[in-house]
């Protein structure tokens, strides 16, 4: 039987009741089964992708990445990266450096946006008077856009600030491990029209990774991209997933020749 057959006989035999995240409750026995099967088979469980993350946050400020053109007295900004176990669904791919039920919060900001509309993102957004620092930011922003409970969250780490020329903002990444899921979805359609969890072995998969190439005044923008049965995931937020994939040692090789420009509907 492969790993993978297993793994689902494994959960099939695990009882499960709906609630009210829209995910599954596991009592504690089942969910040590689960996790004590991820180690025999996978080598990196949801505990093990905790500790990595963890690890990657202590080396932040060698691998987080940078991006052309300077900003000009930016306003301060937030976004959250959230990761968590995805109940129920797991990833599409036999290319596991990471447990299969391993996810990331993501949305897709409206068209109507000024900045990077209709791109997929983390949530986040502009520092707020009231807000006290950057993680306040990063999750009053992230319960506002997706309707997450903040209680639910642990932050593992504030990583270093990163300038966005485009929206003229200076971001800080705010590391998070989500703890105890909560119902998530598109709270103001004016602002966010999607909010997804997309499993981290189908983002780090090879067959679903390219570079996107974007040109602009003259010059030829490349960074990389990932495509997610045609979610396409590019510009900043996919700079930051892919610097924190090798961090964590999660990536795997991939075809950085293969080219794709972005399409003008994913620009808007």
């Amino acid at each position: 039987m492969s790993d993978r057959n297993a793994e689902n006989a494994l959960r099939a035999k695990v009882s499960a009741e709906p609630c009210s995240s829209g995910g599954t409750d596991h009592d504690i026995s089942s969910t040590e089964m689960s996790d004590s099967f991820d180690d025999q088979a996978r080598g990196s469980t949801l505990r093990g992708a905790r500790a990595e993350l963890l690890a990657a946050a202590k080396t932040a400020g060698a691998w987080t990445p940078t991006f052309p053109l300077a900003v000009t007295d930016p306003t301060p900004a937030s976004v959250l990266i959230l990761f968590g176990r995805l109940d129920s669904i797991l990833a599409r791919s036999d290319e596991l450096t990471v447990a299969s039920d391993l996810d990331v919060l993501l949305q897709r900001r409206a068209a109507t946006l000024s900045s990077h509309p209709g791109q997929v993102s983390f949530p986040g957004g502009g520092q707020d008077a009231d807000d006290a620092d950057a993680v306040a930011t990063a999750l009053r922003e992230a319960e506002e856009e997706t309707g997450l409970d903040p209680d639910g969250v642990e932050v593992l780490a504030a990583l270093p600030e990163i300038p966005l020329a485009v929206s003229n903002f200076l971001v800080t990444p705010v590391l998070g491990w989500w703890r105890t899921p909560s119902r998530v979805a598109a709270v103001d359609h004016a602002e966010t029209v999607e909010v997804f969890r997309a499993p981290v072995a189908q983002l780090i998969d090879p067959a679903n990774r390219y570079t996107s190439t974007l040109s602009r005044g003259g010059e030829t923008y490349r960074g990389p991209a990932f495509d997610l049965d045609g979610t396409i995931v590019w510009g900043f937020t996919a700079g930051i997933l892919d610097a924190l994939f090798e961090a964590t040692g999660w990536a795997l090789p991939w075809d950085q020749s293969n080219e794709r420009p972005i399409a003008p509907a994913e620009i808007l």
